[in-house]
């Protein structure tokens, strides 16, 4: 530490008045100097790391690789742990050729089939109001659904149970609007269901088609304006739309497929509006992990409603199937159980995963076409688990 000399006094024949303006400019200078040594020997403490400091490096670095080696065009990941947002960044590009990057807190990707999970949530709410009921007969809300050999209810079409197919040809490119929800069943009503209602378990978006035909039915109102204030709003999800292929979304990705060879390429132009419900929404990687955090425990639902939607379904022999009413769920390696969805669209693969107990949400989107994740959802969510 610099040593400092106090300066001398005035000589003794310096009379009393003038002595003491000196005497005080001299004890605050000294002061100063006090303090600056202090300072500079005692500097601020570094802020203190994040907990997480090491989970966020580890799972950065496998996104980093997964996207290097898979040749992903881009990915937006969005992490949370007890409702706060932990980590959220994005890797890539959201249009390659203009080389424009990806906000986690913006960008629009292409959710697919996580849309289901986003529709569960709004029959939720109606069953809780004792609006709708998940076990009466569809022909109840949809009488114009054309009569099939057996009756089936919402709780098996949200299960995937009631036999309704799924896409066939090339319907999942279709590029076709759909001006409501009442016209998109028009392409799979009058075909036969693929079994006896309950007996198998078979995957079908279609059958989320019906099931916001009913909503809409109980409601009166269109089931986009329905889902908007009824799941939407009060998730605070305000980066979540219906994408209409006649509008223009400054901050949605390019939507990509790969070629044999493995290059990257526009995908085709689709319109999703036939298919609202079970694959038709765009959303940001934090938008869908709010989602997630207000389906962690009771709160935006009842407990008891909540874990109805979440838990496996049985086919009528016992057969738990892994999907409960708009909910995939299952366990990881160490045995902890999680539930959540994964979607796939033109453009675009998605996962959300949920850990009840850990109250860890994490969102991976990416705007590529059958994207293959390897599971890194799993392995994101096991570094954030403490």
């Amino acid at each position: 530490m610099k040593n400092f000399e106090t300066p001398s006094l005035p000589c003794s024949n310096t009379s009393p008045s003038s002595i003491l303006p000196l005497m005080r400019t001299l004890i605050f200078a000294f002061l100063g100097f006090v303090l600056l040594g202090s300072t500079a020997c005692n500097p601020k403490p570094a802020a203190p790391v994040s907990p997480y400091a090491t989970a966020i490096d580890s799972s950065r670095t496998w996104v980093q690789d997964l996207v290097a080696s898979k040749n992903f065009p881009g990915a937006g990941v969005a992490v949370s742990v007890g409702r706060e947002l932990i980590w959220s960044e994005g890797f890539g590009y959201a249009d390659i050729a203009s080389g424009k990057t990806i906000d986690p807190a913006k960008t629009l990707f292409r959710v697919g089939s996580i849309s289901k999970p986003y529709t569960a949530a709004g029959l939720a709410r109606l069953y809780e109001d004792g609006r709708i009921d998940l076990d009466t007969s569809v022909y109840v809300y949809v009488p114009d659904f054309p009569k099939k050999p057996f009756d089936f209810n919402l709780r098996q079409l949200g299960g995937h149970l009631a036999g309704i197919r799924h896409y066939k040809g090339d319907e999942f490119s279709m590029n076709q609007y759909f001006a409501t929800v009442t016209e998109g069943l028009d392409i799979f009503k009058n075909d036969t269901l693929l079994f006896e209602p309950g007996t198998q378990y078979t995957y079908s978006s279609y059958g989320w088609n019906l099931i916001s035909a009913a909503m809409e039915a109980v409601t009166d109102e269109p089931f986009l304006d329905y889902i908007q204030t009824a799941v939407f709003d009060p998730l605070d999800m305000k980066q979540t739309f219906p994408e209409y292929s006649s509008n223009t979304y400054p901050e949605r990705v390019s939507f990509y497929m790969q070629s044999a060879d493995g290059q990257n390429e526009i995908a085709p132009t689709v319109d999703n509006s036939y298919k609202w419900a079970g694959g038709g929404f765009i959303s940001t990687p934090e938008d869908v992990v709010r989602f997630g955090e207000g389906h962690l425990s009771a709160g935006y639902l009842q407990e008891a409603t909540l874990s109805m939607f979440t838990t496996s379904q049985r086919t009528a022999d016992g057969v738990p199937t892994n999907y409960g009413i708009g909910w995939r769920s299952g366990t990881d390696d160490k045995g902890r159980y999680w539930y959540g969805h994964s979607g796939g669209s033109v453009g675009g693969t998605s996962w959300m995963v949920v850990y009840p107990e850990e109250e860890v949400v994490v969102v991976v989107l990416v705007n590529l076409s059958g994207a293959d994740f390897d599971d890194i959802q799993l392995k994101i969510a096991d570094a954030f688990i403490k």
